[in-house]
């Protein structure tokens, strides 16, 4: 794990919510369905909620039918961790961390689209979305 960012747990407490909080720090799950992001269509970046590290762009979102938002690539591999993941034993799991401060995102499939083969099943409490900017002609 490469964290380069000290996360102020009283801190993050106090800016996340408590569904963000518990997601990113103690590895819960949202409920399917219920995240802001899984439906969302617009073209943006999409960054780790507690270090704004980017990680995810729209042009790699596809709708997976898991109730969470789904990516088949990130922005770049060095930006997350990988490790596995036993809380669903015997069926283990890759859990996806930030790279940066160590945030729990989500969990990497290999049942994605080409061209890569992966779905990287992300909670929308774990991230932050901002859209492209607007062009104008």
């Amino acid at each position: 794990m490469a964290t380069s960012f000290v996360v102020d747990r009283e801190n993050l407490k106090q800016r996340l919510t408590n569904l963000q909080y518990n997601v990113t720090q103690n590895g819960y799950t949202e409920e399917p369905f219920t995240g802001e992001y899984n439906n969302c269509n617009d073209g943006g970046i999409y960054s780790c909620i507690v270090c704004e590290q980017q990680l995810f762009t729209s042009e790699t979102k596809y709708e997976s039918g898991c109730g969470w938002p789904a990516f088949f690539d990130s922005l770049d591999m060095n930006k997350l961790c990988f490790k596995p993941d036993y809380k669903k034993a015997p069926r283990i799991r890759t859990e996806i961390t930030c790279a940066k401060c160590d945030a729990h995102l989500g969990h990497l499939f290999e049942n994605g689209p080409k061209p890569t083969g992966k779905r990287y099943c992300i909670n929308s409490a774990s991230l932050k979305f901002e859209r492209f900017p607007q062009q104008h002609s």
